[in-house]
C-alpha cells in the first residue's frame, strides 16, 4: 500500500532529477479512507501489508496509521519499505505503534556513489536510521540493492559484506521497466547471474531449499555456510509470476494486481460516493479475477506502465 507518491531522493533508476508532479492533496486517500479499505482487505484474506510510497516516512501521522492498522482484527503483519532517511526519528514510535519490520533501499555503502544514484548526500542518515530499526526490535532488518552498471555494479559484494557485519538481511533486485523518464533498457541491466557470480568471487553461496522460498520474490542463498543469507530477486530474467500472491493499492485509492499492469480499479470514487463495503471488495475481487499469468516483460507486446514506481507504490 502506497501512503504518498513523494519522495526525498531523486534516485536515477526512478525519477528525473527535479522530481515528478506529486498528486494533489485532495486525490490522495485519508487515513480513514486507508483504513476501511484496507479492514476490506484483511476481511477478503489479506495477512500481510507492506506500507511503501514514494517515501512513505514524508506522509504525516504514520505511527497513528500503523497503529489502526495493528488494530484490525485479524491482525495483518505490518512491514515497511523505505529509504531510511527519515528511520532514525520514528523507528521506535513505529515499532511501538505495532510495525513489524522494515525493509530499507541502499543501493551501496559507497558515500560518493550514493551521491550520484540518489542525487542526495543522505548515507550517513540512512547509516542512523538502520542502526535505529535494529535497536528498536524492527528485525530482521532487511536491505533491498539494485545494482546499475557502470555505476556501482563493481561493489556488490562490498555491500553485501557490510550487511553481513551489521546483521542485516541483504536482497539484490533487478532494474526494472519502472522508472518515469522509460529509459529502462534490458541490455544494460545488471542480471541476477551477474551479481551472483561477482558475490561468488568473494563468498560462497549455497542455495536454499525451493520449498522454503513459497511466494516471496528472492531466491535465497546461505552465505559461507551460514546462517547469514542473501536474496537474488530476478523480476525479469527469472520472474516468479506464478507464485506472486501481491496486489498493489496506490495512494490515490486504484488497485492493480500486478506492478506491471496497464489497467487499475478505482476505489476511491466508489467510496466517496458511498459505495458500501461488500460493493468494494467485489471491486477488489474483480480486479484480482483479471491478472496475467506473467509481467510480459521482453515479449512483443510489452510495454511499459504509464505510472512510474514512485506512484504505484512498489
Amino acid at each position: 500500500m502506497s501512503v504518498t507518491d513523494r519522495c526525498n531522493l531523486r534516485c536515477t533508476y526512478c525519477m528525473p532529477a527535479e522530481g515528478l508532479p506529486w498528486l494533489p492533496r485532495p486525490e490522495m486517500l485519508t487515513d480513514d479512507e486507508m483504513i476501511r479499505l484496507v479492514s476490506i482487505f484483511v476481511r477478503l484474506g489479506v495477512t500481510q501489508i507492506r506500507l511503501t510510497g514514494g517515501e512513505p516516512l514524508l506522509r504525516r501521522g504514520l505511527p497513528a496509521l500503523v497503529e489502526r492498522m495493528a488494530a484490525l482484527e485479524p491482525r495483518p503483519k505490518i512491514a515497511m519499505t523505505t529509504n531510511g532517511v527519515g528511520l532514525e526519528r520514528v523507528a521506535g514510535p513505529l515499532a511501538a505503534a505495532g510495525l513489524d519490520r522494515v525493509n530499507v533501499s541502499l543501493d551501496t555503502v559507497n558515500r560518493d556513489e550514493f551521491q550520484t544514484l540518489t542525487r542526495r548526500d543522505r548515507l550517513p542518515d540512512v547509516e542512523k536510521g538502520l542502526a535505529a530499526a535494529a535497536e528498536a526490535g524492527l528485525l530482521p532488518v532487511k536491505v533491498n540493492a539494485v545494482a546499475m552498471r557502470g555505476i556501482n555494479d563493481h561493489s556488490v559484494a562490498d555491500v553485501l559484506q557490510w550487511c553481513l557485519d551489521r546483521g542485516y538481511e541483504l536482497r539484490f533486485i533487478e532494474q526494472m521497466p519502472l522508472d518515469a523518464q522509460h529509459s529502462w533498457d534490458k541490455t544494460a541491466m545488471v542480471t541476477a547471474e551477474e551479481i551472483h557470480e561477482r558475490l561468488s568471487r568473494r563468498f560462497t553461496l549455497t542455495p536454499m531449499p525451493a520449498s522454503e522460498r513459497g511466494s516471496a520474490p528472492a531466491e535465497r542463498f546461505l552465505v559461507d555456510g551460514g546462517p547469514a543469507t542473501v536474496g537474488i530477486i530476478a523480476s525479469v530474467t527469472r520472474p516468479f509470476c506464478r507464485a506472486c500472491d501481491r496486489t498493489r493499492l496506490t495512494a490515490d485509492g486504484q488497485v492493480r494486481n500486478c506492478l506491471f499492469s496497464q489497467r487499475e480499479t478505482d476505489l476511491r470514487g466508489p467510496m466517496r460516493d458511498g459505495a458500501s463495503d461488500d460493493e468494494l471488495a467485489a471491486l477488489i475481487n474483480g480486479e484480482m479475477w483479471v491478472k496475467a499469468p506473467g509481467h510480459g516483460i521482453g515479449t512483443a507486446g510489452f510495454s511499459q506502465p504509464d505510472r512510474p514506481m514512485s506512484a504505484i507504490g512498489g
